[in-house]
């Protein structure tokens, strides 16, 4: 919003100019560094933690036990992603609810889903092809030194029906259990587990917020009710991800203590290309396509490198996505109407690293390890796995799932994922942080071609504003729009957004 000098408003009105200092909100002093710094400092704390854990080593002499450190270090970062992966259903289910219930103000809903899933497809095409030059280049494969004796086909591969298969909800929450029965002398043990499907849960919250708003006024109860909810859990999710530090520490120091960097000297040439590929398109892709699209590249780095920094050490996009929905709303300006509806299914479908790159790369590996020529038309066919099979492992976590429809496909042994499952927590590092600055970028760049993104709060994105408290802004807005003149023609307030689909 526009202010008003003081000198202006004094001769205007003397009372009104005695009072607008006392009612402006005061600056409130920062007692903590920047998010960013902290995460910096939580992953500098862990990785000396990881180093100390490391250099203890196992609690046993067969190495099957790790120390007391080591399992410190895995329960806070484990249950740090747990925290985080608890409040996507409740998050993703009323968030879409919330954003199909503001269709009436929505022209082109149709056409931001039709360039959003053409972003998808572009930025995976380029993703697969930097990934197929650097697999030619570097021959990771010719390269190795492993022994094909660690061959051994995954036990979960993916198929072409996955997409089907997932995309139908077996219940109305997209939930599902999972039962594992454990044999030993001191006898049998089961242990179940509760997990959930974004992709389904996206589904289920489409279905009932188009038959909440073909109900009419009948259903603004539940939509009510729903706006509550979903102010609720953002407010639930602000307290959790102020634990992101914490969560950081645990989390890189367990991978530092559990899995070391020995292993990287057999594979050291493979791990390289995907590393400069995944550098590649986070740190030269990424900036071309902003340009293109006229954003400032400072700007998107600045607002979504605490989801980046996140998803590095967690290594899981479905963990992240509620730090993701936030930037790509709080900071790079991406309204929530639209956001709420393309983060989730990037999350689920938009995987630059995972089903790009490294599928390439390692498919070439594979080849060059067992001597196999790959043609033209295999190449194709990786390419075009890459574009299209993210969306047909929909809902299905994990690299290996998309290596393997991608192997399968190209007509490679399967057995050469397990030459790669040794160094995999290692490379997934960087696989999930580019994962998941594609599932910011698109949202960003579809909303500033449509004309529906906020410049003003992209261009001042900052990681300070993810955790500006709600409710500090909604009293400081209060404050700042009581004490400023209303005049005809004046500019909408700074943050403030026209509907999704208006005219620009």
């Amino acid at each position: 919003m526009s202010s008003t000098p003081s000198s202006a408003v004094s001769k205007a009105d003397p009372q009104q100019a005695s009072q607008a200092p006392a009612s402006a909100p005061a600056k409130k002093k920062r007692r903590f560094p920047s998010f960013s710094v902290q995460i910096l400092l939580g992953l500098a704390v862990g990785v000396g933690l990881g180093a100390v854990a490391l250099a203890m080593g196992p609690q046993d002499a067969a190495g099957e036990v790790p120390n007391g450190l080591t399992t410190t270090l895995d329960t806070i970062g484990s249950s740090f992603v747990t925290l985080l992966k608890a409040v996507v259903p409740p998050l993703i289910f009323t968030a879409i609810v919330a954003s199909i219930a503001n269709l009436r103000t929505v022209t082109n809903a149709a056409r931001l889903a039709g360039q959003t899933l053409l972003w998808f497809a572009i930025t995976a095409a380029i993703s697969v092809a930097v990934g197929i030059g650097l697999g030619l280049l570097f021959q990771p494969g010719n390269r190795a030194s492993v022994s094909l004796d660690a061959a051994s086909e995954p036990g979960r591969t993916g198929t072409w029906l996955d997409f089907l298969n997932g995309l139908i909800p077996g219940n109305v929450l997209g939930l599902g259990a999972s039962t594992q029965v454990e044999v030993s002398d001191a006898g049998a043990s089961a242990s179940t587990s509760v997990n959930f499907n974004v992709l389904q849960i996206l589904v289920v919250a489409l279905v009932i917020g188009i038959a909440a708003l073909k109900s009419g006024k009948k259903a603004d109860p539940f939509l009510a009710f729903n706006r509550s909810a979903l102010a609720i859990v953002q407010k639930v999710l602000w307290w959790i991800i102020r634990l992101a530090p914490i969560g950081t520490a645990g989390l890189i120091g367990y991978a530092i203590a559990a899995y070391g960097w020995t292993s990287l000297a057999s594979l050291a040439w493979f791990a390289v290309a995907i590393y400069v590929g995944l550098a590649v398109v986070l740190f030269v892709v990424y900036p071309i396509l902003l340009r293109t699209n006229g954003l400032k590249i400072s700007s998107y780095f600045k607002g979504a490198w605490p989801a980046i920094q996140l998803a590095f050490v967690s290594r899981s996009s479905i963990g992240t996505l509620p730090v993701t929905q936030r930037v790509t709303e709080r900071n790079l300006g991406v309204p929530s109407e639209y956001a709420s509806f393309a983060v989730p299914l990037a999350a689920t479908t938009k995987m630059d690293g995972c089903a790009s790159i490294y599928p390439a790369i390692s498919a070439i590996f594979v080849a060059q390890i067992f001597g196999i020529d790959l043609s033209i038309t295999d190449y194709l066919l990786i390419a075009f796995v890459s574009v299209v099979g993210s969306a047909a492992t929909a809902g299905l976590t994990g690299a290996i799932v998309m290596l393997t429809l991608t192997l399968s496909t190209v007509g490679l042994p399967l057995a050469g994922v397990g030459l790669l499952l040794a160094i995999d927590p290692i490379l997934d590092m960087g696989r999930t942080a580019v994962n998941v600055a594609g599932q910011a970028l698109v949202p960003t760049i579809v909303a500033k071609r449509e004309g529906i993104l906020d410049l003003e709060q992209y261009e001042a994105a900052s990681a300070e504003d993810l955790f500006v408290d709600e409710d500090d802004d909604a009293s400081s807005e209060a404050t700042t729009e009581a004490t400023a003149p209303a005049k005809t023609g004046e500019s909408a307030p700074s943050g403030a957004k026209e509907p999704v689909g208006a005219p620009a």
